[in-house]
C-alpha cells in the first residue's frame, strides 16, 4: 500500500495579483453588498474592523456575511537585522483579493440604512469598493 507524501510547509511568495475575480463576484446570501474594484490585500484586523462598524450602523438588527477569509501568511524579519539567516517570523494573515469580488453582504435592513453602514465598511479598507444590491430586490 502507497503512504502518503509528508506535506512540507509551502512557502507563500509575495507575487501579483492578476485577472477578475471568478468566485464569490456575485450575491449569494444577502440583498446588499460591496463588491472590490482593484486588487489588493485585507489583513485580518481591516475586517473586522469593517465588520464592526457594519454591526454598529445596523444596531444590530439584520444579518452581515464576511465572504472573505484571511488565510495567507506574510512573515517579517525585525528591525535593523542583517540578510540571510532564513526566513522571517510569522507576522500576520492576509486575504488577497481580486476585482469583482463581494467582501460584505448584508440582509434585513431597508436600502438607505445597507448603503450607509457598507460605506462606513469601505471607509475602513485600502481598495476601492462600489455598492451593489440583488437583481431581484423589490426594495420592500
Amino acid at each position: 500500500m502507497l503512504q502518503p507524501k509528508k506535506v512540507k510547509h509551502r512557502k507563500v511568495q509575495k507575487g501579483r495579483i492578476k485577472g477578475n475575480a471568478q468566485r464569490g463576484a456575485m450575491l449569494a446570501f444577502g440583498s446588499f453588498g460591496i463588491k472590490t474594484t482593484v486588487e489588493g490585500r485585507l489583513t485580518g484586523r481591516q475586517i473586522e474592523s469593517a465588520r464592526i462598524a457594519v454591526t454598529r450602523y445596523m444596531k444590530r438588527e439584520g444579518q452581515v456575511w464576511i465572504r472573505i477569509f484571511p488565510d495567507t501568511p506574510i512573515t517579517s524579519k525585525p528591525a535593523e537585522v542583517r540578510m540571510g539567516k532564513g526566513k522571517g517570523a510569522l507576522d500576520h494573515w492576509v486575504a488577497k483579493i481580486k476585482p469583482g469580488r463581494i467582501l460584505f453582504e448584508i440582509d434585513g435592513v431597508d436600502s438607505v440604512t445597507a448603503k450607509e453602514a457598507l460605506r462606513l465598511a469601505a471607509q475602513k479598507l485600502p481598495v476601492v469598493c462600489k455598492f451593489v444590491t440583488r437583481r431581484d430586490y423589490d426594495g420592500k
